[in-house]
């Protein structure tokens, strides 16, 4: 190899390592933009109304308290009661949602019956529907029917198939080789049990990933709640927006409640975290 060879492979491993850096660093800088604002939930939450008056609101507790917490759990805000109600509904929508949504894709992508494309994509084609559309319709049904500030209420319009859960779950069920679907027909297993035994099994990070986006979603759901439910049984975000209604001026309260809004969201995803990585790197495979 020649010294101007030598020179060369030098300068374009030093271009690397400067453009790693401006990534690295870019990447650092765009991290602490976008945490800054939970920190400052954080430490606001920890902060006495006095204490937020009369400092820098970036600065750091004087004392740490729990006062602000104590407060909204306890007497007439009763932020507890919203924390179970928001698990209640998300509970029963991800088992609603997942459920009906794994049937339904492994139908569009494994079963014969006539019409099955064309009601997919009239099915997949709602998504093009604004959600506001559909507000006062349902709002009307559910009147009528005597939900309206009920829990099923909040629940029952939204418990079932998406269509962007079962497009992303008819993707990966047609994944699956169909090597392995023939196998089981012959061994005499219906279309439930391979869905149950063999096609839902090795879709798992798919379906993990999927009940991360329903948990997600609907733990921050407001819209709906709000109008369908603006009294009782209140979600913790119309309970958040309530008390910061009620408190504007006191937004050590109202970050103690955003704080314990984000808290499960951020043990949901570092439970789930390896399974998101592993449906994204399925699904670039594919």
């Amino acid at each position: 190899m020649s010294s101007s060879d030598t020179s060369e492979s030098a300068a374009v491993g030093h271009i690397s390592i400067i453009g790693r850096i401006g990534i690295y660093a870019g990447l650092t800088v765009a991290a602490a933009i976008m945490a800054f604002p939970f920190l400052f939930s954080f430490m606001t939450a920890f902060k006495t109304p006095k204490d937020f008056a009369t400092h820098s609101p970036f600065a750091l507790p004087e004392a740490w308290t729990l006062e602000n917490f104590s407060t909204i759990l306890g007497g007439e805000h009763n932020f507890g009661a919203a924390i179970i109600t928001t698990l209640l509904v998300v509970i029963v929508m991800v088992i609603g949602q997942v459920t009906s949504s794994v049937f339904a894709a492994y139908a569009f992508a494994r079963l014969q019956f006539p019409g099955r494309d064309l009601i997919f994509w009239l099915f997949l084609s709602t998504m093009m529907i604004p959600a506001t559309v559909l507000v006062i319709p349902l709002y009307l049904m559910m009147a009528k029917m005597g939900m309206n500030n009920t829990f099923w209420g909040i629940v029952i319009p939204f418990m079932f198939a998406s269509p962007y859960a079962v497009f992303l779950l008819r993707e990966s069920f047609r994944g699956i080789p169909q090597d392995i679907i023939d196998a089981a027909r012959l061994d005499g297993a219906g279309p439930v049990k391979i869905l149950t035994r063999i096609v839902a099994p090795m879709s798992t990070p798919i379906l993990a990933t999927l009940t991360l986006i329903t948990v997600v979603s609907q733990w921050n759901s407001f819209m709906w709640p709000r109008i369908i439910a603006n009294q009782h049984p209140q979600m913790i975000t119309v309970a958040t927006a309530t008390l910061q209604t009620q408190y504007n001026a006191n937004w050590t309260l109202v970050m103690a409640a955003t704080t314990l809004a984000l808290v499960p969201l951020i043990i949901v995803f570092l439970l789930f975290q390896k399974q998101i990585v592993g449906s994204i790197a399925l699904t670039g495979m594919k």
